[in-house]
């Protein structure tokens, strides 16, 4: 067979479109770059695998659990076109060189575009930590193999985490609800935020008091508060612990009492300063950022959420702005510092950086994956006024943010002086009281020129020097004191998590890696099991459930240091330190005393669902998460006044917006008796004789009529039938007549609801005549509101009395005008955010039937229920349009004939 000819072309794949184009722009020509679109293969579903293999040791997870944990690759259906558009281009490629990301996701994306394209061309694995021309030819120089170590650590990763969701997720939809998801680091970081509140709900505050004071001298006056009476300290926050005893010995607790008395005897007292305590003060920058870092400090300052910082991020390095953002390494480059310290004294002036480059060390955890720290990309930095108009709001934002903090990070020390002053008087009921003052004074500000780090919400007193200039003062100078009152405070629960202070123990504690604290974070507010208030992270009752269940069936499975250890072994994989496939067969089948997953799944036991959704709030009342959400129930046997006859008390439903921390024993209490009836007697209906009652139901209130049994003498009274050899058929099971229900109107409730409305509501629809053509006309209500119907023509009306009072001829005169879309008037968009950048429509925000959506005009996506309206940002609706768009239309399944069964093989 004769060989290829040479085309000269060589092609280069990379993962996004975005990227693509900014690499082209720096190869030349000659290059064909194309984009693989993230990962081409997966894992399918176990009912997507042939039917010859199901039945097999692949068939429960696709993965051959009996030979080395082997997986059975798919190409995603909705890459099957992308594969074919990449085998024609490399059709006509001398060369290929896979420039996926260099980390364990980009190196198996590599690896699985070897395995599918199959090239009989030289490869070349490239990789680069930025997108700029420099990088690009750097990397071209130093091309090199796919690293296996990084894509066994990948697989092993994917393989374990589809053994872990498909063996605990099942028993979580039995025990808790349907739907619901175990994960490996995601159970555990729900247990963190569940934890967290756990903390709070056993919190038990303590009350203390101090005072605080104005003192004046000849050089200017100063604020101070109370440090010590009669030589002990006084106590704070810091001295109580969360069950709100006072652990610390030697100091003064103050009450209210003490306080305002001490506070009413020194009014009139001499304070004299004690003591003058100055000490240099002297503050380094920060290191450049990490990929945690950069999301806690994108949370703080910007109010980012971790996966808006990411994807953000994802576009400034795509199109050549800074460098990789998925890196656990702080240190940078020598061109990286030689431009920053550059641009530091061009800004600043030579003085604001140290005679000496500032060395930070990376911290990866293996070096195959190790980055560079985020930083703006190239060897000379682009100010953020000079990408001002080529970048979006969030895109400048964020860019400003990482150029501040490179540049700071080369910078001097802030330099200052901290001065401490006691100062102090006798009561008039003689007890000493000795107050302090502290203040900072910046005088060279160095690295605080470009940038200050921001912090996370902390307990206890707010002790910190203050930036602020004291007075000029000596020992033994005399201070004129006024407004020296008595105040009260209350020591705080621990604060909960936001997502990045939740970022920042995760990275501490060594629970998953930095690269998908996003997606996780993300992933658990997906679920439901925690939801947003403000910036803080509250853990829903059901998280609370399945976290209760895993903690005492699959222990290990959520314990931190366990998971940390796992996290260590899976880097000793990408290290080449171990192999995935032994590490596989002891997680899942266990060795010596560890008996590994599938024992611990076999051998579960008995698991009582009531107890593991039951949550003691009272000794009589407990909250239980059932099938419709949460509730109170009460072990409290009343008796009915009128029967006599000992019932159950009724049960209340929790509010969605009531954080479990706040659900107190008075406030269940309160929930309890103020909760509206489950039912309430109305009284017969005149023409069936059936009793009619309004109810609370899952989607609201309503009427009903109660149908009663068949009598035995009705059943009997049945007509026979026979079977044809003339033996008589069994009776029929009686089939129940189905009720009659109406939704209450909204100016309607169960405790006011009567039975002449109730009669009226359960006749709906009710038929206001035909039309010239004959057609019925009714009117009704309905889930958003009442309306007519004409066939399958339906047309809003005003308000649901008009249901009653409307007539044939007003209805007539609505058919008789244009029908409009939705209601009868335009509805506003609930947010604009101008043109897409695909096609060019504008996006809006709109409110649907099943929540707001966002649209161009051809692509609909629902906003993320972990997403406020409030927090969307243009970027997060361009984001999400695109990612629809990507899916294609939804599909609809049609009947069709089989195909021929083929002959399957495990795909690697």
């Amino acid at each position: 067979m004769p060989s290829k000819a040479k085309t000269g072309k060589k092609l280069v794949i990379v993962e996004s479109p975005a990227k693509s184009k900014t690499i082209a722009k720096y190869l030349g020509e000659g290059f064909i770059v194309e984009a693989s679109i993230g990962h081409i293969r997966d894992l399918p579903q176990p009912s997507e695998l042939p039917a010859e293999l199901k039945k097999t040791s692949v068939g429960k997870f696709a993965v051959d659990i009996e030979h080395d944990f082997k997986p059975y690759y798919v190409v995603s259906p909705d890459k099957k076109k992308k594969v074919t558009e990449l085998k024609a281009a490399l059709k006509d490629a001398d060369e290929l060189y896979l420039a996926t990301d260099g980390d364990r996701e980009g190196e198996a994306i590599a690896w699985h575009l070897l395995e599918v394209l199959k090239p009989k061309v030289p490869v070349y694995r490239m990789t680069f930590g930025e997108i700029t021309k420099e990088a690009i030819q750097r990397a071209m120089g130093n091309l090199r193999d796919v690293d296996t170590a990084l894509v066994d650590a990948q697989e092993t990763r994917r393989v374990l985490d589809r053994l872990y969701g498909y063996e605990i997720s099942p028993v979580l939809w039995r025990k808790v609800a349907r739907g619901l998801s175990a994960g490996r680091v995601q159970s555990v970081v729900t247990r963190m935020v569940v934890d967290r509140e756990r903390e709070r709900m056993a919190f038990k505050a303590a009350s203390y008091w101090d005072l605080t004071g104005q003192f004046g001298a000849d050089a200017g006056s100063f604020k101070a508060k109370l440090a010590a009476v009669d030589g002990a300290k006084v106590a704070s926050g810091r001295d109580f612990n969360d069950d709100g005893v006072l652990t610390s010995k030697n100091v003064a607790h103050l009450n209210e009492e003490l306080a305002a008395s001490l506070a009413a005897g020194l009014q009139d007292a001499e304070f004299r300063v004690r003591s003058v305590d100055t000490k240099p003060y002297t503050r380094r920058p920060a290191a450049p950022f990490t990929t945690s870092t950069l999301q806690q400090e994108a949370g703080r300052k910007l109010r980012f959420s971790s996966k808006s910082t990411m994807q953000v991020a994802q576009r400034l390095y795509e199109n050549g702005y800074i460098t990789y953002m998925r890196t656990d390494s702080s240190a940078l480059s020598d061109e990286a510092v030689t431009a920053a310290r550059r641009q530091a004294s061009e800004l600043y002036g030579p003085e604001y950086i140290p005679q000496s480059p500032r060395v930070y060390t990376g911290k990866a955890a293996n070096a195959q994956e190790a980055h560079e720290a985020i930083r703006p990309a190239g060897d000379s930095f682009r100010t953020p006024a000079q990408v001002a108009k080529q970048l979006s709001g969030d895109e400048f934002r964020l860019y400003e943010l990482i150029w501040k903090r490179t540049v700071a990070s080369q910078m001097a020390d802030a330099k200052g002086s901290t001065a401490t002053i006691r100062l102090g008087a006798v009561s008039a009921d003689g007890r000493d009281a000795e107050f302090s003052a502290s203040g900072t004074v910046i005088t060279f500000p160095g690295f605080l020129a470009a940038y200050e780090e921001g912090k996370d919400e902390t307990r206890g007193d707010d002790d910190s020097d203050e930036a602020r200039r004291l007075p000029n003062v000596a020992k033994g100078d005399a201070l004129k004191a006024s407004d020296i009152i008595a105040v009260g405070h209350e020591t705080s629960p621990p604060p909960r998590y936001t997502e990045a202070s939740l970022t920042a123990e995760l990275e501490k504690k060594g629970i998953g890696r930095p690269s998908t604290y996003a997606s996780t974070i993300s992933t658990i507010q997906d679920r439901g099991y925690v939801r947003k208030q403000g910036s803080a992270l509250v853990p829903s009752w059901i998280a609370f459930s399945v976290i209760r269940l895993l903690e005492q069936h699959f222990s290990d499975y959520v314990d931190y240091e366990f998971t940390a250890d796992m996290e260590g072994d899976l880097d000793k994989i990408a290290n080449g330190q171990a192999v995935g496939a032994s590490w596989l067969r002891h997680f899942y089948f266990g060795e010596d005393s560890d008996p590994g997953l599938l024992s611990i799944v076999n051998n579960l036991g008995e698991i009582d669902a009531r107890e593991i959704n039951s949550i003691p709030i009272t000794d009589q009342i407990t909250l239980r998460v059932g099938k419709f959400g949460p509730y109170l129930e009460s072990s409290a046997a009343t008796v009915d006044p009128k029967t006599g006859e000992i019932v159950e008390s009724p049960r209340a439903n929790v509010p969605e917006d009531l954080a479990p921390d706040e659900l107190t024993a008075a406030k269940a209490i309160e929930l309890m008796e103020t909760a509206a009836p489950e039912e309430r007697v109305l009284g017969t209906d005149p023409h069936t004789g059936h009793t009619v009652v309004a109810k609370n139901g899952r989607y609201g209130a309503y009427v009903t009529e109660i149908i009663p049994e068949m009598t035995e003498e009705q059943i009997a009274a049945q007509p026979v039938e026979y079977y044809k050899n003339g033996k008589p058929k069994p009776p029929k099971k009686p089939v129940k007549a189905k009720p009659r229900t109406g939704s209450l109107f909204k100016s309607m409730t169960v405790e006011s609801v009567t039975l002449d409305e109730a009669l009226q509501l359960m006749s709906l629809p009710r038929v206001l005549g035909e039309d010239a053509e004959g057609n019925l006309i009714t009117v009704q209500n309905g889930r958003f509101g009442p309306y007519l119907k004409k066939g399958t023509d339906s047309r809003s009306i005003g308000s649901e009395e008009e249901i009653f009072t409307i007539t044939l001829d007003q209805a007539l005169e609505i058919y008789s005008q244009p029908k409009q879309r939705g209601a009868r008037a335009a509805v506003p968009p609930l947010a604009e955010f101008g043109p897409d950048p695909v096609s060019e429509k504008n996006i809006v925000v709109k409110e649907g039937r099943f929540g707001p959506y966002i649209t161009d005009g051809i692509t609909n996506i629902t906003v993320p229920r972990a997403t406020s309206l409030e927090e969307l940002t243009r970027e997060q609706a361009v984001e999400l349009l695109a990612e629809k768009r990507a899916k294609g239309p939804v599909k609809r399944t049609a009947t069709r004939k089989a195909p021929a069964k083929k002959k399957a093989t495990a795909k690697k």
